[in-house]
């Protein structure tokens, strides 16, 4: 384990870079030049205005005002004083629950800490057992771990007792935050404003019929069996193409306004550019001509592309989004199997338009099984071919292993200068370095398993990148704890060993781990605010490509909370909490500080920057609380297993029942409120339903869903048109050009206003 001096180096680096990256934020938030960089969220709302329209020249670029350096961290208790329920209606209740985990960090990790240094931390400083052993080598931590009891000693019954305490206050606290979180889904819902969502269903893998288009199959297929509450349908398009070329246009239309600008500042100055691969060789031309005629070239192939869409039977997909008249409708196609044949006509809730991800609706139903089994096995590659930088950052943290190894390397090793800096803070910020791209990578494996929704895709990646974090920087930074020795050990013990080798290593890595916490939980967080990046890229737009405010307001770079790249990362200083409060608690006061920082940080983002992509309800709470019982079970596993290391074979099997009850607590949480983050009560529905048929009964649905789900592509260029419907008509059949089958018998009677004759959507001629 590490020293004392190498983990003060290290929270020296660390609180001094934190401090920096606040003291940065707290300098440049205040001036009027970035004021759309740190309060996006309020421009956009349209509730602010630049403070650059005021003042003279200097005032423009630079706070004048000294008072407001005196006051540089007021921006903190601002972010602590704004209520919940004003939270919830300001940023919505996922960015609200978000920043509950942080504060569930607290509520366990605080009386745990509290405990663990009133009662274990004595226990392990007075046994002393490393300083009667001759021949050890130790440190003052591990003094205070662990690691101080002899083997059979009868101070490991404190340990099992404490471990007890531990996983019942963490029940009752998970527990009481699931129920808060429950509540909080289910009003959030019911007081929600009328959203397409809530009418509407996401229709897959239509079987294909020989006498009816796609169409005109979903439209006969729910007036028929949802006669009485089937409203329209729209059929989704394989326009990824399309969607392709669009984007292109944008791409060049920037650049023609970086040249126009260009040009206005200096309009003696002919703007010329090479057309070569990034503009660094090939035939030089003007710039502004040349981007034009692209751009026209582009628009040409665009409608080419758009009528190639609607009129070719090859782009139409076999899904559709489905509406209803009424919330209840909607909720029981949704959540009912709607034939015999379990593998077609299959029904999900709709997700809202914004959270519709449209290039894998293009997908064939039939290849996502395929496309799944294919990236598990690249994510198993990926996680074991990644311990190899993993154990390269571990020996960074064993120097004593790299001087056996490589012997003509320790007169450097053992300069007194850089011995802490490398023990103490070099293998933390290397393995930060090796996990930038990781998440990104799992997004787009994610991606190509076909998600059809955003949050579909956070949420499969946050699980993905948990399993990773899990398997490769905790489990692999502890197998490969003591480098090579201890490898080696691991790979030839037999499996029922493994719990007690992971164990044994368990004290060794609570160093490595404390200056990990320090880099990306302290340092990190604190240069999550500071926004350096948006920073320089919003000043780079304002100076090349904004002309008018509605340029400048494209050029503000918001983000989002990105739920799949930091909700595993947190999750990991659960697991991290848990697995050492028993075994070595000075860790707990890094998280604890983590999670206090985090906490107020995050609050601040989610109030003045980030905008929300989605809104989910808060349906990744169950998978939240499923890694943080998981994260307790591989906590009494691995004590389990340190304990049967240290002859207390007896005092072992006291702790066997807790796995045992840790995962009874899961089913019952699972049993209890699982149910609201999957289902939507019918009950619940026709109270919605009721109250809006009397506070709204003039309400037009029809109209109101009217281009909700038609693809981004279409919906500017007006490509689709509601086909009138006379409501006073009355249509006794259901119109189909298919023959009499006993499935769908063609006599069925509904109300003419429950469908339409031919499609709810028909299209206007190419123009």
């Amino acid at each position: 384990m590490g020293s004392f001096t190498d983990i003060g180096v290290s929270a020296g680096i660390n609180i001094l870079s934190a401090l920096g990256f606040l003291l940065a934020f707290a300098v440049l938030r205040i001036q009027p030049i970035n004021d759309r960089v740190y309060f996006p969220k309020w421009y956009l709302k349209g509730t602010r205005s630049s403070p650059r329209n005021l003042g003279t020249v200097f005032s423009k670029f630079v706070n004048a005002d000294m008072s407001t350096y005196i006051r540089f961290l007021n921006w903190m208790p601002a972010a602590l004083k704004m209520p919940e329920p004003e939270l919830i209606e300001h940023a919505g209740l996922d960015s609200a629950v978000y920043v509950r985990i942080y504060l569930l960090g607290l509520k366990i990790f605080v009386p745990i800490a509290l405990l663990a240094f009133a009662v274990l931390v004595p226990v392990n400083w007075t046994s002393g057992t490393l300083e009667n052993e001759k021949g050890i080598n130790y440190d003052q931590i591990d003094k205070l771990s662990i690691s101080n009891l002899g083997k059979g000693s009868k101070r490991f019954w404190a340990h099992i007792a404490m471990c007890y305490v531990f996983t019942f206050w963490t029940f009752f606290v998970l527990f009481h935050e699931y129920k808060v979180v429950t509540t909080m889904r289910l009003r959030f819902l019911a007081n929600q404003n009328r959203r397409p969502d809530q009418y509407t269903v996401l229709v897959r893998n239509v079987p294909p019929d020989p006498d009816e288009s796609v169409s005109e199959h979903v439209e006969h297929f729910f007036a028929v069996n949802h006669r009485d509450h089937y409203l329209s349908h729209q059929i989704v398009y394989n326009a990824n193409h399309l969607s392709g070329l669009v984007e292109k246009k944008k791409g060049l239309q920037n650049w023609l306004i970086y040249y126009e600008n260009k040009h206005a500042k200096n309009p003696t100055k002919k703007q010329t550019m090479k057309t070569g691969l990034w503009g660094l060789w090939g035939q030089r031309v003007d710039a502004i001509e040349y981007y034009k005629k692209e751009i026209e070239e582009l628009c040409k192939q665009e409608d080419e592309e758009r009528q190639k869409v609607i009129t070719d039977p090859n782009s139409i997909m076999p899904a559709a989004f489905v509406s209803f008249k009424t919330r209840w409708g909607a909720a029981v196609c949704a959540q009912t199997q709607q034939t015999s044949n379990p593998t077609v006509w299959l029904t999900e809730w709709a997700p809202e338009p914004r959270d519709v991800f449209w290039a894998n609706l293009a997908i064939p139903y039939v290849e996502l099984s395929v496309r799944r089994l294919i990236i598990a096995v690249a994510f198993f590659f990926l996680t074991f071919f990644f311990m190899v930088p993993i154990a390269i950052v571990q020996s960074l943290a064993n120097l004593d292993d790299i001087e056996k190894v490589l012997p003509f390397l320790k007169p450097i090793i053992e300069r007194n200068s850089l011995k802490p800096v490398i023990q103490g803070f070099l293998p933390g910020i290397v393995l930060k370095i090796f996990l930038i791209l990781l998440p990104t990578i799992l997004m787009a494996m994610s991606k190509i398993e076909g998600h059809t929704s955003l949050s579909g895709l956070d949420r499969k990646t946050a699980t993905k990148y948990y399993i990773f974090l899990f398997v490769n920087v905790f489990l692999g930074s502890v197998i490969t704890g003591t480098a090579f020795q201890q490898l080696d050990k691991f790979i030839h013990q037999s499996a029922n060993k493994i719990p007690e080798v992971v164990g044994e290593s368990i004290p060794m890595k609570a160093a490595f781990f404390m200056t990990y916490i320090m880099v990306d939980g302290w340092a990190g967080i604190a240069a999550e605010v500071l926004r350096l990046k948006p920073l320089v890229i919003f000043h780079i737009k304002n100076a090349f490509l904004v002309r008018t405010e509605h340029d400048r307001e494209q050029a503000m770079d918001p983000g989002s909370l990105d739920f799949y790249n930091s909700e595993p990362r947190l999750q990991l200083y659960f697991l991290l909490g848990l697995v050492y409060a028993v075994v070595t608690p000075m860790l707990l006061p890094f998280i604890i500080v983590f999670f206090s920082l985090a906490y107020v940080v995050f609050r601040h983002q989610i109030i003045n920057v980030y905008t929300q992509q989605y809104e989910s309800g808060a349906q990744f709470w169950p998978d939240v609380h499923m890694r943080l019982i998981i994260a307790l079970i591989v906590s009494q596993i691995l004590l389990l297993g340190l304990l049967s290391t240290q002859e207390a074979e007896k005092s072992t099997v006291a702790l066997l029942p807790l796995p045992v009850l840790s995962i009874w607590f899961h089913y019952v949480c699972k049993g209890r409120f699982e149910p609201a983050f999957v289902k939507f009560p019918l009950q619940d529905a026709m109270v919605k339903d009721t109250l809006e048929r009397a506070n709204d009964p003039t309400l037009n649905l029809r109209d109101y869903l009217k281009g909700a789900y038609v693809h981004p592509v279409f919906q500017k260029n007006d490509i689709f048109e509601l086909v009138a419907i006379d409501e006073e008509e009355k249509n006794p059949l259901v119109v189909t050009k298919r023959q009499s089958r006993m499935t769908t018998p063609g006599g069925s009677k509904f109300n003419s206003s429950s469908g339409t004759n031919e499609g709810e959507f028909s299209r206007i001629p190419p123009l």
